[in-house]
């Protein structure tokens, strides 16, 4: 990569789900959403797509992607092509925000765990919700705060507690009617994949003129991991009905 490498580039070489996510509590969120042949998926900020192939693999539904970072929607074409799901799964490259949605377009309209793309968890359903059909679901992964309020000095980063998140749906005209938790295991395996991929990085890469931000980053990160998120943050993926 030319220039300063794009920190999740490197970071997120192994995962295959870019999420705090198994591969079966996907599977258990298409079988919530009864995907099938016919159903229409939009998946905005799709990285390299994983949800995408197992969805659409394991339940024939058609899904569009759209990823900004070239890096990941070429390796989400790449998985696509391998999986021989070309009809059935579009990456497109752009920055969701600036894509005009059509409305009432989708029976699932879903954002894994990228909510900044619209500045916040409220904006994401303002953008989803008119591209959802009436009887569709408006589909989020979203952290949450385990515990609250927060003790002294922690920044809450515009996440709130699990039933504020659930009426934030609510004031967008949604219902909840599925709740996939990530679990302490899919947080440790998540931030685990980051560690080894950045130190096997910064291994190959110790005279590299970006290495010394590399490190400070991740260092960053894995000790504020340790120090509050896992103790404190949750995350969870939350389908909404559009009624």
């Amino acid at each position: 990569m030319a220039g300063v490498p794009w920190y999740f580039a490197i970071a997120e070489r192994d995962h295959g789900i870019q999420n705090p996510l198994s591969a079966s509590k996907i599977r258990f969120l298409g079988e919530q959403l009864r995907l099938g042949p016919g159903v229409d998926v939009l998946d905005v900020a799709c990285g390299k797509g994983g949800p995408a192939v197992l969805l659409a693999r394991d339940f024939g539904c058609r899904i569009l992607g759209i990823e900004r970072a070239e890096e990941f929607a070429a390796a989400a074409r790449d998985r696509v092509a391998s999986a021989g799901l070309e009809s059935l799964v579009e990456i497109v490259v752009g920055d969701a925000k600036d894509v005009e949605l059509e409305p009432h377009r989708y029976d699932v309209a879903m954002c894994l765990g990228a909510s900044f793309v619209w500045e916040g968890l409220p904006g994401t359903l303002a953008a989803l919700t008119p591209a959802t059909k009436t009887g569709g679901h408006v589909v989020v992964g979203e952290p949450y705060w385990r515990t609250w309020p927060l003790p002294d000095c922690q920044a809450d980063e515009g996440f709130v507690p699990l039933a504020a998140t659930v009426d934030r749906f609510a004031a967008a005209g949604l219902r909840i009617d599925t709740l996939i938790a990530s679990s302490t295991d899919d947080w440790d395996a998540y931030e685990s994949l980051h560690w080894r991929a950045l130190e096997d990085w910064l291994a190959a890469n110790p005279d590299d003129e970006d290495a010394p931000e590399i490190r400070r980053r991740h260092e960053a990160n894995r000790d504020e991991y340790l120090r509050r998120g896992r103790e404190f943050l949750g995350w969870a993926i939350f389908a909404a009905r559009k009624d």
